[in-house]
């Protein structure tokens, strides 16, 4: 499956109109079958590394010109992939890129698998597995934050620090075993307990930002609830700056949910506008009620709206009463008004903002508390690089639980054999990060996950 030998093709742009449009060869015959294809402005001038090429790409058949391009060859193992590297830079409309790719692919290059170019990247040595899937989330980055995140991961702080870690552990693996091979009088006696204790608090001080790191990657989702004509509509419309949702003051305008992306401090958050949560007998209304209370089920925080200028509502005490243990924000709208609403015991405990959705009043405050809530009032400052991805974390957590059993195995006295096998766990857990010891199974399961292409 991992075959280096074949050239590989793809179009790495997104297909549809645009300005300029890539297929990228990557392998021993990249060049002898780009130029093959190409016909430079220079006739028999060949390919050059680090040079860009102007000329058309011709049909070899019949001699048709099919596009007019620039092209560019970068020689192994000064690119990408660490192989000859040639990117065709042609008009980006979906039939240029197309027939450019089936040219390549009848000269004989075969069409890459999703991520196959970032896994030659890795198997040739030129990135590790964190940087790999870095690149990933570079493409995926919804936020500024998310993508300084990436752009550390694809720099190698992680993957220098778990490696660092993980030369420690080698090194007192290297010792334990020793001990085990040999008899005392042979091996200094070393007290290993102090180095322990180091690698667990190096461990949790990077597991201590990986909730950080996740939200920067993934998201938040945040449903906006309450009971109808509250001003649900009119927040989401204010939090993206732009009028998404109808707002009418006829109570029931919004019928089913509307999810929008905003940007709060670089956090990406899904925003759900719900149906107001009533009884009604109506079927519509009914399922719209049933699809607010799915999206309060899947939400990561709540924004409770209510009127402050009315007195609560039994449907806003019904509607609190329905959420539960999750994160959630009183959101107290309509200060625009006289205020009428007496807050007391409505969810004593629960934060709350009093704005104006309409006015715009109070919602820099509203978007603070959001950011304090989903960071619990935690100040990112650290120079730890931020776990990112959720397998990663997995892995530290793996990594510190080994950890742990071998600094409770060397308390109770037990044999060096014992404590040897609970750090050979943590040593092959950070190595499945980075990819120095990683099965075929996973790797095809992360690049998978890749466009064609990258």
């Amino acid at each position: 499956m991992y075959s280096l030998d074949d050239t590989i093709a793809a179009i790495s742009t997104p297909l549809g109109e645009g300005g300029i449009g890539i297929v990228r060869l990557s392998g021993p015959e990249a060049r002898s079958i780009t130029e093959g294809l190409f016909r430079p402005r220079r006739q028999g001038q060949r390919l050059r590394s680090y040079r860009l090429h102007y000329g058309h790409i011709v049909d070899p058949a019949d001699g048709t010109v099919v596009d007019e391009v620039l092209v560019s060859f970068m020689r192994a193992p000064t690119s990408y992939t660490r192989q000859d590297v040639v990117e065709i830079n042609c008009h980006g409309g979906i039939v240029p890129l197309r027939r450019v790719l089936q040219l390549a692919l009848a000269a004989g290059a075969r069409l890459a698998e999703p991520g196959e170019l970032t896994l030659r990247a890795f198997l040739n040595g030129r990135i590790d597995l964190a940087q790999a899937e870095a690149v990933l989330d570079i493409v995926r980055a919804r936020t500024d934050a998310a993508l300084r995140v990436a752009m550390d991961q694809l720099a190698g702080h992680l993957s220098s620090q778990v490696r660092s870690l993980r030369g420690q552990m080698v090194q007192l693996l290297a010792y334990l075993e020793a001990t085990i091979d040999f008899v005392e009088d042979e091996i200094p006696s070393h007290d290993i307990g102090p180095e322990l204790a180091e690698l667990e608090e190096e461990l949790t001080a990077l597991l201590a930002e990986a909730q950080q790191g996740l939200i920067y990657r993934q998201g938040v989702r945040v449903a906006i609830i309450g009971r109808p004509n509250v001003g649900k509509s009119s927040l989401l419309n204010a939090l993206l700056r732009v009028s998404r949702a109808i707002v009418t003051p006829i109570p029931g305008t919004t019928r089913d949910t509307l999810e929008e992306s905003c940007n709060l401090q670089g956090i990406p958050v899904t925003l759900v506008d719900t149906a107001g949560i009533s009884a009604t007998e109506n079927l519509v209304e009914r399922l719209g009620v049933e699809r607010s209370r799915q999206a309060l089920a899947q939400a990561d925080l709540v924004l409770l709206v209510v009127d402050g200028s009315e007195p609560l509502q039994p449907q806003d005490w019904e509607i609190a009463h329905s959420i539960g243990t999750q994160p959630t924000l009183v959101v107290v709208n309509k200060l625009d008004l006289p205020q009428r609403v007496d807050l007391e015991g409505f969810l004593a405990r629960t934060p709350r903002v009093h704005l104006s959705a309409l006015m715009g009043e109070g919602l820099a405050d509203l978007e603070q508390t959001i950011v304090d809530l989903v960071f619990s009032g935690r100040v990112l400052a650290s120079p730890t690089p931020l776990v990112s991805n959720p397998r990663h974390q997995a892995l530290l957590q793996q990594a510190r639980k080994g950890i742990c059993a071998a600094q409770a195995t060397l308390a109770q006295g037990l044999p060096n054999d014992f404590v040897a096998i609970d750090l050979t766990e943590a040593v092959a857990a950070l190595g499945q990060i980075t990819g120095q010891t990683v099965s075929e199974d996973l790797l095809e399961a992360i690049f998978a996950t890749f466009c064609v292409g990258k």
